[in-house]
């Protein structure tokens, strides 16, 4: 299947842009060092992310959250004189697509960095190339520790590890006196990784081993492994390391097995896709979160990326996973503006280790050194019945 590349729309009135701009203003967001002209050269980025398939709700909330980041300083003239263009290749959640993805945004010897490309099985399947190009790779969307290589100056991840989202789960159900646990996790490196967290864990505090099952990536299995996690009994929680499709079975299983059962989730089951599938069998779930409340009225990012979303009048809802693209675009921006008007690969990757303590509109960053996650931002909220994360 050929590749395709969805491109920014270049049909944004005059009129919009400066309603995005004035609405940035009002929010308290700068866009420091941006401006330029709109037939200027472009700074091109490429992105591979599952806008199909079982994950396909939570790629297309990110990516659209980073376009309206982009289209935003677009509006304002782009950075160094260059619009920025955001190149998406949807991979659909299959890694061999992410491959042929990534070859064909590389071969375009404008491309100037890799953002934003999602899923652990994914960015493990290019990671050896990109590192081996040095090609600077923005944001990876993982948690994984297998894509924060020690060694590699221009892989960038932003959000926090999968293990660190574990043990901050763990740590809650220990203070709150929960020893049984159950792990229901998504049967590739995503899921493994995140199991093996929690064990960890749980080992630390002398705590019993997770009794542990698995679901496939297309949510197949869902039934089986509720089935077996139940069935070991006496059971308190039940952690779900999965994401999309997988953990809305497993949720729907699990709840019409044992309804009283305390839910655990990761940041990654935020979406407002999955949200609503869940429905009422969500209510109650306790789910980590590495990024601020899309709902906050007094963090100024989330107070501008609410209004550019609402600008850009797309049907899906505002959420955490529009929120993160959108707050790695704003740091992307600082980056690029850091690297200078002749920014290349190796400018652009030393221009990010330069990005410390950098205040993302109430939302800090710092790149200290190669694998670490550059936030350190992590909350506990509560799925309440209106669909909204409670904190």
């Amino acid at each position: 299947m050929p590749t395709r590349f969805a491109r920014p729309s270049s049909s944004r009135t005059g009129a919009t842009r400066r309603r995005v701009m004035l609405m940035l203003g009002a929010a308290g967001v700068g866009w420091p060092g941006v401006g330029g002209a709109q037939g200027a050269p472009r700074w091109v980025i490429g992105q591979s992310a599952a806008l199909s398939g079982p994950l396909g709700p939570l790629g297309a909330e990110m990516h659209h959250g980073a376009r309206i980041g982009f289209d935003a300083v677009n509006a304002l003239g782009g950075v160094h004189g260059r619009l920025i263009e955001l190149r998406v290749a949807d991979d659909a959640y299959s890694a061999p697509r992410t491959v042929e993805n990534v070859k064909a945004l590389m071969a375009d010897r404008q491309l100037l960095a890799l953002f934003n490309c999602m899923g652990t099985p994914m960015i493990e399947a290019i990671l050896p190339a990109v590192t081996q190009a040095g090609i600077p790779f923005f944001a990876p969307f993982s948690g994984a520790l297998s894509i924060r290589p020690r060694g590699a100056r221009n892989v960038f991840p932003i959000r926090m590890s999968y293990p660190e989202e574990a043990e901050a789960l763990v740590h809650h159900l220990h203070t709150i006196s929960l020893r049984r646990l159950g792990v229901v996790y998504q049967n590739n490196s995503f899921g493994a990784e995140i199991l093996e967290g929690v064990r960890q864990a749980l080992a630390k505090r002398g705590l019993p081993e997770a009794v542990a099952a698995p679901v496939e990536s297309s949510g197949d299995g869902a039934d089986a492994a509720a089935q077996a996690v139940v069935s070991a009994g006496r059971l308190e929680a039940v952690l779900i390391a999965s994401a999309g499709k997988p953990a809305i079975n497993t949720v729907h299983a699990l709840r019409a097995r044992s309804r009283g059962l305390s839910l655990y989730g990761l940041s990654v089951l935020s979406s407002s896709a999955t949200v609503k599938a869940l429905g009422e069998q969500g209510v109650g779930m306790a789910v980590s979160q590495v990024m601020p409340s899309p709902d906050s009225t007094t963090m100024p990012v989330v107070r501008a990326y609410r209004e550019a979303w609402a600008a850009s009048g797309t049907p899906l809802q505002p959420s955490y996973l529009g929120l993160e693209g959108f707050i790695n675009a704003k740091v992307f921006v600082e980056a690029l503006r850091r690297a200078g008007p002749r920014a290349d690969w190796a400018t652009f990757n030393e221009a990010v280790w330069s990005v410390r303590r950098f205040d993302v509109g109430g939302f800090e960053v710092s790149f200290t050194e190669p694998g670490a996650s550059a936030s350190r931002f992590i909350e506990l909220t509560m799925l309440s019945r209106n669909g909204r994360f409670l904190r």
